[in-house]
């Protein structure tokens, strides 16, 4: 996997965690062309070679934002052609990082509007930095939320508050993300990374098949009838008996140590 990226750094702070940075800091990270071609590329390859890691955390750089949305000024003077065809490398980031086969977490540094949002959403769970603030603004713009927003806000804290959220466009707390289910943990400013990787240490050391069909049993049940995702959690079940992993849990417990996965 190549980690040189124009408007991302990618780095390996731990074992089998990946930490990608969102980094254009002079315009508080928001997501210009460039920045949707990185992440396309980069979750493109993690859902390649998903065994080349175990958890990723994905974070902003600096302390004023996590990502500002879609870079406007970039966008000023678009044609329509140009603003269609600039979107679709958005859509498809963030179909790149929905379809993330290991967790993701995100560590949201500050400010997560529009786009930013939106991009914090594709998450299996956030952690927010006690200064963080969270909007999706596009109404008061003139367009709507089109990276997923609409799907994934109504899921994180249900089809009411959420339709409120992107009709306003109003801001909200990170005490408010809390209280409606959308953040999983606020953190000090100065310990929001270290501890997102803390967790992200907790869930590399579980084993790594569990893990992935764990994700891929909720996301894919939660669009199904309760009896169909039954049937989908079993055939997930049943791709671990057969595994190394699995042996291996069970001779440790036995053993009273702790076991050593290899993901196989």
């Amino acid at each position: 996997m190549s980690r040189t990226f124009e408007t991302l750094r990618v780095e390996t702070p731990q074992e089998h965690t990946l930490l990608v940075t969102l980094h254009r800091p002079e315009a508080a990270n928001a997501m210009n062309t460039q920045l949707g071609r990185d992440l396309l590329a980069l979750f493109d390859s993690i859902a390649a070679d998903p065994a080349g890691q175990r958890c990723v955390v994905l974070t902003g750089s600096g302390t004023r934002a996590f990502c500002a949305g879609g870079d406007l000024k970039e966008r000023n003077g678009m044609t329509d052609r140009q603003w269609q065809d600039q979107h679709l490398i958005f859509e498809r980031a963030i179909r790149a990082l929905l379809a993330c086969p290991v967790p993701l977490i995100a560590a949201v540094n500050g400010a997560a509007y529009a786009g930013g949002l939106e991009i914090a959403l594709c998450a299996d769970f956030i952690y927010a930095a006690a200064s963080a603030r969270f909007a999706l603004t596009e109404v008061t713009l003139g367009i709507m939320p089109g990276a997923g927003g609409t799907q994934s806000l109504p899921r994180a804290v249900g089809a009411r508050r959420a339709k409120e959220i992107m009709l306003t466009g109003a801001p909200f707390t990170v005490d408010q993300a809390l209280e409606w289910g959308m953040v999983n943990r606020i953190c000090p400013a100065e310990t929001l990374l270290a501890d997102t990787l803390a967790t992200a240490a907790r869930i590399c050391a579980n084993a790594p098949i569990s893990v992935r069909q764990i994700k891929q049993s909720v996301n894919t049940g939660l669009n199904m009838d309760l009896a169909s995702g039954m049937a989908f959690e079993i055939e997930a079940y049943n791709r671990m008996v057969p595994t190394a992993d699995r042996r291996e849990g069970i001779l440790a417990f036995n053993e009273k140590r702790t076991p050593r996965f290899r993901g196989a």
